[in-house]
């Protein structure tokens, strides 16, 4: 990025010439960004997160204006943000991350004598990142991926949100001033404007890694370019998730109006725009929940979705659920204005819903979710196997019946990357055993999380040193383990220095 946008100023798309400087830069800065130190990186982080953090009311305003989301949720959001920012420096400094693995020569080992061979994790390089719209800090330019691929090593370039543009410009501006005072090589970190150069970057030979979270086909196609380029990279996208809810006959009897309360509040949460917001909810016939889920639902008042694509994708999603024969709308909200919804409630059955997968089984980004009754465990299972890859699953159950659900269990897990027992799957908490990811379409690599201290394994490979001099090997690698950190040495796990 060049020159500071004012903020009062729709920002200009980034020009053919600022991609290549942009590109350029963050190829030089690959190569001394890894070779710092993980706690000088962790230093680096530490810096954007207390730029963030002083100049939380202007980009709290800016964020306002831009996304319709309220201040509290802000602020909240921005905390998130900085938290992310700073558990990383942590993962930095602990080191378990790099699993620096050393097997020191052996002519005894079991299948022939053994050479010195010590294995390392290393920056991918640098790395495109697609800001999504409904968390403008926390998935935005200073989130989570920008935070685990700056930790890994590799220098970022955001392609802001079209959402909130003057939000992501006056972040940037931040985020390059923090990491030059503290010492980032330039070309750390660059912001690119407009979708064409967002999607010209991911072309580029020197890039060697994006991600991204928003629609599925969007994330398709952007997926299809990275595995098409003639080096092939790899590309992380968080694409869209149903995260169905059962509930047993148990649960029911035992809680069933605290479940039709949480149920409501999950899917209106964030006027529905969260990727874990609970799409459906199943509960055994005769479940008698409808009365009160229908007044929780009626004392949720209209609120304003993001931006007017979202509104419009949201009113044709409403449409085709509506429309499916068989299904009953329990509660269907007019829109208020063009932007402003309250929520759908739409009952079904599982029969209906296994004649209607197509239709019934997509995604519909807002306020909407279907209740779907299922006659016995059969069709509770038939239902858990019509899903596709699915960030979260969620049971509520009673440990009564715990037999009964090992099988739905074992379903679910194949198709979500997160299991609840009991509560609800928004919220996403930052933390170290965090799995936020599953199979096909929720992301494109299940192997991987987007939240969580693990995000940084997507940003680093694998690399083995064989019979190389000390002086040759990285610093984490040495016989003296002068970062301190977690190795595994001959198959044992410790921080001790290599005994000669």
């Amino acid at each position: 990025m060049t020159a500071p946008t004012t903020v009062s100023q729709t920002p200009a798309a980034t020009t053919s010439s600022e991609l290549a400087d942009l590109l350029a830069a963050a190829s030089a800065a690959a190569a001394p960004l890894a070779a710092l130190r993980p706690s000088e990186r962790a230093g680096l982080l530490r810096a954007v997160a207390d730029a963030l953090d002083a100049a939380a009311d202007e980009l709290v305003e800016l964020a306002m204006e831009e996304s319709h989301l309220l201040e509290g949720r802000l602020r909240g959001e921005l905390t998130r943000t900085t938290f992310q920012l700073r558990l990383f420096g942590e993962v930095l400094e602990e080191g378990s991350y790099l699993e620096a693995t050393i097997d020191p020569a052996d002519p005894e080992w079991g299948m022939g004598p053994r050479p010195d061979l010590r294995r390392m994790l290393v920056p991918l390089g640098p790395t495109v990142v697609y800001a999504a719209s409904n968390f403008p800090f926390a998935f935005s330019v200073a989130g989570g991926d920008t935070a685990s691929a700056l930790a890994a090593g590799c220098p970022v370039l955001v392609k802001a949100h079209s959402g909130h543009p003057r939000l992501s410009v006056r972040t940037a501006e931040l985020v390059i001033g923090a990491l030059a005072a503290a010492g980032a090589p330039k070309g750390t970190f660059g912001l690119i404007v407009g979708f064409e150069k967002g999607v010209e970057a991911l072309k580029d030979p020197r890039v060697k890694a994006g991600s991204f979270t928003g629609s599925i086909p969007a994330g398709r196609a952007l997926f299809d370019i990275a595995a098409g380029r003639p080096e092939p990279i790899p590309f992380y996208g968080e694409l869209g998730s149903l995260n169905p809810v059962f509930v047993t006959p148990g649960a029911v009897k035992a809680r069933g109006a605290e479940i039709a309360s949480g149920f409501v509040g999950s899917v209106t949460l964030g006027v529905g725009q969260f990727c874990t917001k609970p799409g459906l909810l199943f509960v055994p016939a005769g479940h008698g929940l409808d009365e009160a889920i229908l007044a929780a639902a009626r004392e949720v008042g209209p609120a304003t979705l993001l931006n007017q694509r979202i509104a419009d994708g949201y009113g044709e999603g409403i449409t085709k659920l509506v429309g499916a024969s068989g299904v009953t709308p329990m509660l269907e909200a007019a829109p208020v204005d063009g932007l402003s919804v309250g929520p759908t409630v739409i009952k079904t059955t599982v029969p209906v819903l296994l004649e209607q997968a197509d239709t019934l089984l997509e995604e519909c980004f807002g306020p909407a979710s279907l209740v779907v009754e299922y006659d016995g465990p059969q069709e509770m299972l038939a239902a858990a196997r019509a899903f596709s890859g699915n960030l979260t699953a969620t049971v509520h159950g009673e440990e009564s019946e715990v037999a009964e659900i090992a099988p739905l269990l074992d379903l679910l897990r194949e198709r979500a990357g997160r299991l609840l027992w009991g509560g609800w799957p928004t919220g996403v908490s930052v933390t170290y055993a965090m799995q936020h990811g599953g199979p096909w379409p929720a992301t494109s690599a299940s192997l991987h999380t987007s939240v969580g201290t693990t995000a940084i394994r997507r940003f680093l490979r694998p690399v083995s040193y064989q019979t190389m001099p000390e002086e040759l090997l990285p610093e984490a690698l040495h016989d003296r383990n002068v970062l301190g950190i977690p190795r595994r040495v001959n198959g044992t796990l410790t921080t001790d220095d290599v005994k000669a």
